[in-house]
């Protein structure tokens, strides 16, 4: 017999899933109403630019000029920064023909493998402590 908590487990769509495909549909409605038609390999690039330049306006958000008097961080404003920069990741994902799972799944592997770099265990040498 479940429970209602249960019920409502079942029920909740996982986090990155929702992302994807909100960003999805953005990128899409944007697309369409623009009427932009790139490539794949022009579509990534793009939104690697868009996410560097995103990532600057996070360090200018955190306050990042030690030679200026420091003031106090907004940290709204970083956070929303902090999003612009995942709006972008996710629509490279995207378009790069990368699902929610996959992402997922990569990155699994790829903190296995950061770890076993710092602990001498990967193939890849010159990481270990």
């Amino acid at each position: 017999m479940s429970t209602d908590k249960n019920k409502e487990a079942e029920v909740k769509e996982d986090k990155l899933d929702v992302l994807f495909r909100m960003q999805a549909g953005l990128d899409k409605y944007i697309r369409d109403k623009r009427g932009l038609d790139y490539t794949k390999s022009e579509w990534v690039c793009k939104k690697a630019l868009a996410l560097m330049v995103e990532l600057g306006e996070v360090v200018e958000e955190a306050k990042y000029k030690w030679w200026k008097n420091p003031t106090e961080i907004d940290d709204a404003k970083l956070k929303e920064e902090i999003v612009d920069v995942l709006h972008f990741f996710l629509g490279m994902c995207i378009d790069s023909g990368m699902t929610s799972d996959e992402l997922f799944d990569i990155y699994l592997k790829k903190n296995k493998e950061n770890y076993d770099r710092q602990n001498g265990l990967s193939a890849k040498t010159g990481y270990e402590l």
